[in-house]
């Protein structure tokens, strides 16, 4: 071979290699910081009040309350369900932050669409499972059934 094809050789080797070293880094820094998010703007404030009702009106029998950290290095902690999509996961803008080397950044997602909660894993690593069978979309899941992610498990609870 001559010189010429030699060095070339080295060259797109060496194009390669800082290739996957840029990449590698890429995929540590957003492992690390997370995604950006979006700041979304703050609603306008109405005078009217809501009526004293709305204030201290209980939740349905049989509708969950509450998501709970039932097993793994969080057990105990819990976030009150509302109307927003709860994320939990490793980063600094879950709900529940959970300390998990088995978890994602941003790992799973619990939402609602008014009268059924979904669990839905959002690209994990380890992924997140319904009992031994891994979900890949989101599933509807009801109080009491254990999601589990990495070594972490959580319920609905009342």
């Amino acid at each position: 071979m001559s010189e010429l094809t030699l060095t070339l050789i080295k060259l797109g080797f060496l194009a390669v290699l800082w290739l996957f070293v840029l990449s590698a880094v890429s995929v540590i820094r957003s492992d690390i910081f997370g995604t950006k998010a979006t700041s979304a703007p703050k609603p306008a404030k109405s005078k009217q009040k809501a009526p004293a009702k709305a204030k201290n009106r209980k939740a349905p029998r049989g509708v969950p309350t509450k998501l709970q950290v039932v097993s793994g290095p969080n057990a105990g902690q819990s976030v009150p369900l509302g109307d927003k999509p709860i994320l939990l996961g490793r980063g600094t803008d879950a709900a529940i932050r959970l300390d998990d080397d088995y978890v994602s950044t941003r790992h799973a997602r619990f939402a609602t669409n008014g009268e059924q909660w979904f669990v839905e894993d959002l690209g994990s690593t380890n992924g997140t499972y319904l009992g031994s069978q891994r979900i890949t979309s989101p599933v509807p899941i009801g109080i009491g059934i254990a999601v589990r992610l990495g070594k972490t498990i959580v319920e609905l609870q009342k």
